[in-house]
């Protein structure tokens, strides 16, 4: 069983308890290795330093004058922290509880005895708290005491210090790098759940971590394809209620008309009418096939595009064009045919209804961000497009031409459609204003592999 979705620890409370297990696990290991390898190591070369100096003491003081005693006693005192005691009874086991310094400084005094030592405390020669043990030199038994604060240096403590302030800063760290990892994504979640819920949430900050950044801006990009998307629907929706809105109306006109009197002209009339919303419902077809899936392939463009002027040959005659292809032999490109026909038959179809005269088709190398490109134009002569209106005419329904007739301003799909191919197959398309007037509509796509070699 899963846990509910309320239930599940959110990402922040993840990385923080990952991180805090993370730190612990690295905090034994460098408490087990400073332990291991640095303190006990160093502790007990200090013991067995402080056992050979306690008992060369010891062995020095037998071995000297009386009356130079008193002197190196207070010359060990002062320099050294140690005293003497003459004729003092090693110590039985108290079981006094020390630390391993403690414990190694026994048994370096035992190795060099041969006998069990143990520690004791008693008052120094000056009073305080000090440790004592029977050390034989001279064939006497001699007493040597050191000041317990000899040894209170408290490493484990120092250690244990270290610990705790470093696990105090790691969990600060930690909750501070769960909440920066986790903030972007919980905004990111809400803003999801905003956009699923049919709203248009604000674009997100496209700041962090490379991955972070980078889906931000993924979704920034989703989140404008989206907005886009519903006007274009809105768009669509509004201009296909009033293209039908005109012929229904005569239709039903026409209608009532021939319930009173049959007449060949309004059957007619209603059969063009007809026709009409047959093609419009054709194009809006078109528009809503803009993302059908066709493999790509290689294929020479000069020959593909005859071909096309030949196909549009009757209906250039007829608008009494000229169609002209101008494209470098052995060019080749890889891009899926169907769709890049679709593509320039309906730039074509835009060029011969508000531009006919001179037509080109022309193909030639650009350089673009990804590479080599080939840019493929139809270059017209007519009156263009005014630079205000660049950008809109890529919707749907948008007409440069102010009527809404079909014979003269078409339906306002063209474009559309030309831009949902280009955005399906991720190619770039353009227009601009042609030098000596005239309108350059063109398109960008793929060399072929072998092109980009050359």
């Amino acid at each position: 069983m899963t846990a509910a979705p309320g239930r599940r620890p959110t990402l922040a409370q993840q990385y923080l308890r990952r991180l805090w297990a993370l730190f612990l696990a690295f905090a034994a290991v460098i408490f087990t290795s400073e332990l291991g390898f640095v303190m006990l190591p160093m502790a007990e070369r200090s013991a067995d330093d402080l056992a050979g100096l306690m008992v060369l003491s010891a062995q020095t003081w037998a071995e000297l004058p009386p009356q130079t005693r008193p002197v190196f006693e207070a010359e060990l005192l002062r320099n050294y922290e140690l005293a003497l005691r003459p004729g003092m009874a090693p110590p039985p086991d108290t079981s006094l509880v020390h630390g391993f310094y403690l414990h190694y400084l026994e048994q370096a005094l035992q190795e060099r005895s041969g006998a069990p030592v143990f520690l004791a405390q008693a008052p120094g020669p000056q009073g305080g708290a000090w440790l004592w043990t029977s050390v034989q030199a001279g064939g006497q038994a001699i007493g040597v005491g050191f000041s317990e604060e000899r040894t209170n240096t408290r490493p484990l403590w120092s250690l244990a210090v270290v610990l705790l302030a470093g696990t105090a800063l790691a969990a600060a760290a930690a909750v501070w790098l769960a909440r920066r990892i986790a903030t972007p994504v919980a905004r990111l979640e809400q803003a999801a759940a905003e956009l699923a819920s049919g709203a248009s949430p604000a674009l997100l900050p496209v700041s962090g971590p490379r991955e972070l950044a980078d889906l931000a801006r993924h979704f920034n990009l989703m989140t404008l394809q989206v907005r886009e998307l519903i006007d274009a629907r809105t768009t669509l929706l509004a201009g296909i209620s009033h293209d039908l809105r005109t012929p229904l109306a005569r239709m039903r006109l026409a209608l009532e008309l021939l319930t009173l009197k049959p007449s060949p002209a309004l059957i007619a009339r209603l059969e063009h009418d007809i026709e009409e919303m047959n093609a419009l419902i054709g194009r809006l077809l078109d528009l809503a096939k803009g993302l059908d899936h066709e493999e790509q392939r290689r294929f020479e463009l000069a020959p593909w595009l005859a071909e096309r002027s030949r196909l549009h040959a009757g209906v250039a005659q007829a608008a009494q064009a000229t169609l002209g292809v101008s494209c470098p032999a052995g060019l080749h490109v890889q891009a899926a045919p169907g769709m890049l026909g679709r593509l320039v038959d309906n730039l074509l179809g835009n060029a011969l209804r508000y531009a006919p005269g001179t037509i080109e088709l022309a193909a030639q190398m650009a350089a673009g961000s990804d590479g080599q490109r080939v840019r493929l134009a139809v270059l017209d002569r007519g009156p263009g497009i005014p630079a205000p209106q660049m950008d809109a005419v890529w919707r749907p329904f948008q007409r440069v031409e102010g009527s809404r007739s079909p014979h003269t301003g078409g339906y306002g799909l063209g474009l559309a459609i030309v831009s949902q191919l280009a955005r399906a197959q991720g190619w770039t398309v353009g227009l601009e204003a042609r030098a000596g007037g005239g309108l350059a509509a063109w398109v960008e796509l793929p060399v072929a592999a072998s092109e980009q070699s050359t």
